[in-house]
């Protein structure tokens, strides 16, 4: 039988709503993420869900699809054009601009967690509204940087239990040797047979057309010239010392000569995770260095690095893999109140638990004990307390083991204590 809504509205294409228990999946990918960066000195950064449309017309890149055809963008009643946020390292580094975080000590280094919005073709993987944790190291150019963060989200993956992800590595060169490539690759590509809106790319950033996903496409680009092979010494030494760096942590990648990822602002070190067990929407996370994004936007020169790792293709990967994750049960006691005066008691206990950092629920509705009993094995706590009129009675609180099923009084003075001691 098909289930009906009881509601005129649902949530819009393409997005989703999350709710237990599959909540409980996300909530642990995203602090499975998040803590080996603060134990590497990564401060939290949060910024505002909307900016203004030019910050990612210049910093994502005027020719990315992300800008043409995905934004979501809306005029203001003031006359202001925002879009919604389609990625994360345009807002954070404006924020650490605009606060003068540049101006202290270098590197900045932030980490920030939250939705972001592309108009997208919505299939398995690919969502409109999506969820995202990254981190960015602003301010240093130095090789063991890359590394840091490239073997910090490695380390976030294994400890899911995630196993079956490739680390993708590339170098896109600098200022001094991208031009030298850029125009080897446009002479290559004009003479390929290409739609229109492919070769006006070419003239606005051929990178973007090794990128190009169609099969007709890809087979034309065979025999494309290299980004590797016309590195100035400058960047060949700065990418063997990244691989260096990761080959000494124990961290294996494939070099991938043709990787340039969907955004325009990224210089050398550039680098993307996937999983072979999603399909089409392989990629988990990636990300690069970007040292010319501050001025793009009008900061300073501020070579920077950072990564963004998606939690819903992360979720989806450790499913792929058969990987369930261990999440801690949200109700350690459950208290069964019989009769009005236990539950104003047994309230006060309830409380009283909570406030000593356990967690703990109750009986609400006025069930009887049997559907109460009910819920409290649902709940998943490990014990119950158990209060009628015999009990107050004689001042004490049942409380029973939820797996065993033992039983005991214990005086409703030390029942806290008692409980605490049990848990610890």
């Amino acid at each position: 039988m098909t289930k009906t809504s009881v509601s005129t509205f649902s949530a819009p294409k393409g997005t989703y709503d999350l709710i237990p228990p599959d909540s409980a999946d996300f909530l642990a990918v995203r602090e499975a993420i998040s803590a080996p960066l603060r134990r590497a000195g990564y401060g939290y950064v949060e910024t505002p869900g909307f900016e203004q449309v030019e910050l990612f017309a210049r910093g994502v890149g005027a020719s990315t699809d992300i800008v043409t055809k995905e934004m979501y963008t809306l005029t203001t009643k003031g006359g202001d054009e925002l879009a919604l946020r389609p990625e994360g390292t345009a807002s954070v580094l404006r924020a650490a601009l605009q606060a003068n975080l540049h101006r202290g000590a270098l590197p900045v280094k932030l980490w920030y967690s939250g939705s972001y919005y592309r108009y997208e073709r919505p299939q398995a993987g690919r969502y409109r509204h999506f969820s995202q944790v990254g981190a960015e190291a602003l301010g240093a150019e130095d090789p063991a940087l890359d590394a840091e963060l490239i073997i910090l989200a490695v380390d976030a993956y294994r400890s899911l239990g995630l196993s079956d992800f490739r680390l993708l590595l590339n170098s896109l060169g600098d200022a001094e040797c991208r031009p030298r490539y850029r125009a080897a690759l446009q002479d290559f590509l004009r003479a390929l047979d290409l739609d229109e809106a492919t070769r006006e790319r070419i003239e606005i950033n051929p990178l973007r057309v090794l990128d190009d996903k169609r099969e007709a496409v890809q087979r034309q680009l065979a025999g494309a010239p290299l980004m590797r092979d016309h590195l100035c010494e400058g960047c060949k030494s700065y990418h063997e010392q990244v691989r260096e760096l990761l080959t000494a942590a124990g961290v294996a990648f494939e070099d991938d000569p043709k990787l340039v990822r969907g955004l325009d602002y990224y210089t050398r070190t550039t680098f993307e995770f996937v999983h072979d067990g999603l399909g089409a929407q392989s990629a988990i996370g990636g990300g690069g260095r970007y040292d010319g994004l501050s001025e793009m936007i009008g900061g300073p020169a501020l070579p920077s690095v950072g990564w963004a790792l998606g939690v819903d293709r992360t979720v989806l990967a450790l499913r792929a893999e058969g990987v369930a994750l261990e999440t801690r049960s949200s109700t350690d006691v459950y208290a069964v109140p019989v009769g009005e005066e236990a539950r104003r008691v047994l309230f006060g206990v309830l409380t009283e638990l909570r406030r000593c950092g356990i967690a703990a629920d109750f009986a609400y509705g006025g069930k009887g004990l049997k559907n109460a009993m009910k819920s409290a094995g649902r709940s998943g706590a490990r014990y119950a307390l158990v209060l009628g009129e015999r009990d107050l009675a004689e001042s004490v609180v049942q409380v029973k083991d939820l797996d065993s099923g033992e039983q005991s009084p214990v005086p409703l003075s030390s029942v806290v204590e008692v409980v605490r001691a049990k848990l610890s």
